[in-house]
């Protein structure tokens, strides 16, 4: 893993916030809120189901900052709570459409263009592509690219193998590559 100093910056912040101090907690929470709503957004496809997990993992952040021993696990510790959170916020809609008859019927198309607003998201082609992946496939390119996470933080983050890690990032990149050529050679 490359230590940057950014990342170093966070471990220093997180050690911080573990010995109790509020402005380096308010500091860490404000270097990481936009990558992990992104996150959560990007599991999710829901901007205010994204937000409501992001809160609710920022109060499991809070409880088990103290417990957490080594502070450079800090990202794939929070990706993974902001995971999990995502994890059960799908399965308790699910369950509910399922309650109510309604879960084989498709879902309505979602306004982005909030998201993009909030999110900062760039109208390039590969932004383009990377959003029309499935989303365990954009999840796995964008914690690999974006965030600079290794395969190991990847397969915590998600909690599956590294091997299963890999083949999503192959396929992911099989199908930018198809997806950005395509467009190369319409123009």
């Amino acid at each position: 893993m490359r230590r940057n100093l950014p990342r170093i910056f966070d471990e220093y912040l997180v050690a911080s916030a573990r010995a109790g101090d509020v402005a380096a907690f308010a500091q860490l929470a404000e270097n990481w809120q936009k990558r992990l709503l992104a996150h959560a957004y990007r599991l999710t496809g829901d901007t205010e189901l994204a937000r409501d997990v992001v809160q609710d993992g920022w109060a499991d952040i809070v409880r088990g900052l103290p417990s957490l021993k080594e502070p450079s696990v800090f990202p794939a510790w929070a990706y993974r709570i902001i995971t999990r959170r995502a994890a059960d916020a799908i399965g308790r809609i699910q369950r509910k459409r399922r309650t109510e008859s309604a879960y084989a019927a498709e879902p309505e198309a979602q306004d982005k263009s909030a998201h993009k607003m909030e999110m900062g998201a760039d109208s390039d082609p590969l932004h383009q592509a990377i959003e029309a992946l499935p989303p365990k496939q954009r999840a796995a390119i964008a914690l690999y690219y974006l965030e600079e996470f290794s395969i190991t933080e990847i397969s915590v983050v998600l909690s599956v193998p590294a091997g299963t890690v890999k083949t999503r990032l192959m396929h992911a990149r099989k199908k930018l590559r198809a997806t950005l050529e395509g467009e190369n050679n319409a123009q």
